[in-house]
């Protein structure tokens, strides 16, 4: 049973308190990722970006898109590419969609608001599907998986990248330092939400990471799985094919 972590500690769904939550940190969202990262997440998307290219697609799904991040570095590295970005929050996507316009990339990228579970494409529709740091977000993650795979072509690649959990000295020692006293501190300051930053190592705490997830990957219908691990396991890459 997969443990289900909620942003704040009070009833209701995940899936609406993870949209509140998005909301409230919107306009803080794209430093605090990057200053808590120290921009290594770009080189860790650059490096799904080069896996996805390889598959030469039409199409890309990008779930979860935020801010637009994963998108706009995808559309930089391609021309030719028609780019999707679905995320729940509307406050998120409407940052994204003003970083998409001053890069004049309206016709190739767009951002719309959707529910990971409940997408709004037939299926068989893209060639590839990432999803950057957000899977971990899902109410219900087998659902989620299951609902990506079903608007991929056949043979299509979804790419997944979360963080995960070191295992060796000291790398271990210092990401549960750094997540746990240091973000949540300087989460809170920009942020004004306190619950936002303590909800992002609690939920990385529960995600089943490694070859717990590549499990749920195959129950949930995907072949070829597999896992690429990232800066001593800081954060890894996840592919299956439908």
């Amino acid at each position: 049973m997969i443990k289900q972590v909620k942003p704040y500690h009070r009833e209701g769904g995940k899936k609406e308190q993870v949209a509140e939550m998005f909301d409230n940190i919107a306009h803080s969202y794209d430093f605090l990722n990057h200053f808590f990262s120290l921009g290594i997440d770009k080189v860790w998307r650059r490096r799904a970006i080069k896996i996805l290219l390889d598959e030469k697609p039409g199409k890309v799904l990008d779930v979860a898109t935020g801010t637009g991040d994963f998108a706009l570095q995808l559309a930089r590295h391609n021309t030719h590419i028609q780019i999707t970005g679905v995320d729940i929050s509307e406050a998120m996507l409407e940052v994204g969609r003003k970083k998409v316009a001053k890069k004049n990339l309206t016709s190739r990228l767009e951002l719309k608001q959707g529910d990971a579970e409940h997408l709004p494409f037939d299926d068989n529709e893209f060639d590839v599907f990432t999803v950057g740091f957000g899977v971990r977000n899902f109410q219900d993650l087998e659902k989620g998986m299951k609902e990506m795979l079903r608007v991929l072509k056949p043979e299509g690649l979804g790419v997944v990248l979360e963080f995960s959990r070191p295992k060796k000295f000291p790398v271990k020692q210092l990401f549960r330092f750094y997540f746990r006293r240091v973000i949540p501190v300087v989460g809170k300051l920009v942020s004004k939400d306190a619950r936002a930053y303590t909800y992002l190592p609690d939920s990385v705490e529960a995600f089943p990471e490694g070859e717990d997830f590549l499990s749920v990957m195959k129950r949930c219908g995907y072949h070829d799985t597999k896992c690429i691990r990232l800066s001593g396991g800081i954060a890894s890459i996840y592919l299956g094919r439908k």
